[in-house]
């Protein structure tokens, strides 16, 4: 009888322990799947991106190819030329006002060095290395990547010669467009195009402060010295810019049939964030918080381009308030962030407020001549704001009532990237040089003509009719891209389609740097 109640005893204890048992992998299978429903959901925190992990080779190999169109562009005395159809060009320009303007950007598949377009183009690649500079070091591009820059901020320099004279273009269209020739053998005049006090050109000269004040940070622990010289000029240039207003579209009408400007008021923001970030002076927070108003567009999504930089502006400023909530002066951000976000959800292919400025294949069109720099632009500030809001563990967007994931901003961004690098109707990559079919005919002169071949103004033309394509390959170039109905024609003479600009390509290399691996964005950029 004893023997019996002690094995009773003993099989409820073992009951009773299987019981308790059971609860608590009940429990903790509960709260397990709690958390991913609400991670799903986006109202957990989740994971947070860490340092460079594994790299994708196909970005990272369309990072290589972007940043080396770079070199491609480069005018001046080459130091360390990796292109072996290229050479030393436009050593004499800015002469004739006794500067040397010798360095800096061929804008496209012409020579001359439109200062509007340029600026821009070193501020989105001076953003790009500030955000993502880890993963483009991961790859060994973080090098390449400075190099460019700085070469075209040497030119700003030099391009700034006092506080309120600003050299804005070098060359003329109306001499280099009727030729076709190599950049090393052009013998026509150079002549310059200045801003001043008495000429204006805001947009311009706050362009080229933003370019300065964001290359600043660059530079700031590599070399201090040139980075406070890029400081104090972003400073001049941005005084000038916001004192002395007026429109270089306006003043200079010359400039309207290429970089027409529709307005400088983004110009203004753009500059004054940009000199926020470098300086942490609240008075250029203050700017950009009394100014919106006026300037900003809030509500009403923009597409970021080398005209329009608001949507830049609107993420850019939306980062202070993701990593310094307790920033004095912050509360005045709520409406850039707050477009910024609208911005994103008209991104979103299911998002309520999606544009409808689509291809069928997916890829955000919004021009018909040069219709990527949208696409690839949009794909840029996607994944900036869904790693800005990753880090700061906000894992939701809401669309008109529609909740959506950070993680589905870079979904976006990739399918923008993977559109671009070949998965389209097409089955083409609209970057030369990258995968098995790209474009082969771009509108490139030096590209065009074999590096051997001497010709002058108008025999270069022999190689611009050639049916044969072109014999130096311009590795890395983003071309205008398709049409809406996705098609695209390879030819010389499709400049709407078929020409590459470094502004684009700097817009390239911001979106593949931050696809390479998956990486937490930075809390400071100082």
């Amino acid at each position: 009888m004893g023997e019996e109640k002690s094995k009773s005893r003993g099989w409820c204890g073992w009951f009773i322990a299987l019981i308790v048992l059971a609860a608590v992998i009940f429990a903790v299978v509960y709260m397990v799947k709690s958390k991913m429903k609400k991670s799903d959901d986006g109202d957990g925190a989740g994971p947070v991106p860490g340092p460079p992990g594994a790299i994708d080779k196909k970005y990272a190999d369309a990072l290589k190819l972007s940043l080396q169109f770079f070199d491609i562009q480069k005018s001046g005395r080459l130091v360390n030329n990796k292109i072996s159809w290229r050479g030393d060009s436009g050593l004499k320009d800015g002469s004739e006002a006794d500067l040397d303007l010798s360095k800096g950007l061929y804008d496209a598949g012409d020579h001359i060095k439109f200062g509007f377009p340029m600026a821009f183009t070193a501020t989105v690649l001076s953003w790009s290395i500030l955000e993502y500079g880890d993963q483009m070091d991961v790859v060994n591009q973080l090098d390449p990547a400075k190099e460019s820059l700085r070469w075209t901020t040497d030119y700003f320099i030099k391009a700034h010669p006092s506080d309120n004279v600003l050299y804005i273009q070098v060359g003329d269209p109306k001499v280099d467009h009727p030729c076709w020739e190599r950049p090393e053998t052009m013998k026509g005049k150079r002549p310059l195009i200045k801003i001043d006090a008495d000429t204006p050109g805001t947009e311009v000269a706050a362009e080229t402060a933003a370019a300065m004040a964001s290359a600043s940070l660059v530079f700031k622990d590599s070399d201090p010295q040139y980075s406070a010289t890029l400081l104090k000029h972003a400073k001049q240039l941005f005084d000038f810019a916001d004192t002395k207003r007026g429109s270089y579209s306006v003043n200079i009408p010359e400039v309207q049939d290429y970089y027409n400007s529709t307005g400088y008021g983004d110009e203004l923001l753009w500059a004054a964030s940009w000199l926020y970030h470098a300086t942490e002076d609240k008075t250029y927070l203050d700017y950009v918080t009394k100014h919106g108003n006026e300037f900003a567009s809030f509500g009403n999504p923009t597409w970021f381009s080398w005209d329009n930089k608001l949507a830049g502006t609107q993420v850019l400023l939306s980062r202070l308030l993701f990593f310094k909530k307790d920033l004095s002066g912050s509360k005045g951000l709520g409406s850039y962030r707050d477009t910024a976000k609208a911005v994103m959800c008209g991104l979103l292919p299911k998002s309520p407020t999606a544009t409808t400025s689509r291809s069928n294949g997916g890829l955000v069109l919004v021009s018909e001549w040069n219709a990527l720099q949208q696409s690839v632009s949009a794909a840029f500030l996607a994944s900036l704001f869904s790693d800005y809001m990753l880090t700061s563990r906000l894992h939701k967007i809401s669309c008109n009532g529609k909740i959506f994931k950070a993680t589905e901003l870079r979904d976006f961004a990739k399918s923008q990237a993977d559109y671009i690098l070949g998965k389209n109707p097409m089955g083409m990559s609209f970057v030369v040089g990258y995968g098995d079919k790209y474009p082969e005919y771009i509108h490139h002169r030096g590209a065009s003509i074999p590096e051997d071949a001497t010709t002058g103004c108008l025999d270069g033309f022999e190689y611009f009719n050639s049916t044969k394509p072109n014999p130096n390959i311009a590795y890395g170039a983003l071309v205008g891209g398709p049409f809406l109905n996705e098609t695209f024609r390879d030819a010389r003479d499709n400049v709407r389609q078929n020409e590459p600009t470094t502004y684009n390509n700097a817009l390239l290399v911001g979106l593949m740097s931050s696809l390479v691996t998956t990486s937490s964005a930075l809390q400071s950029l100082k």
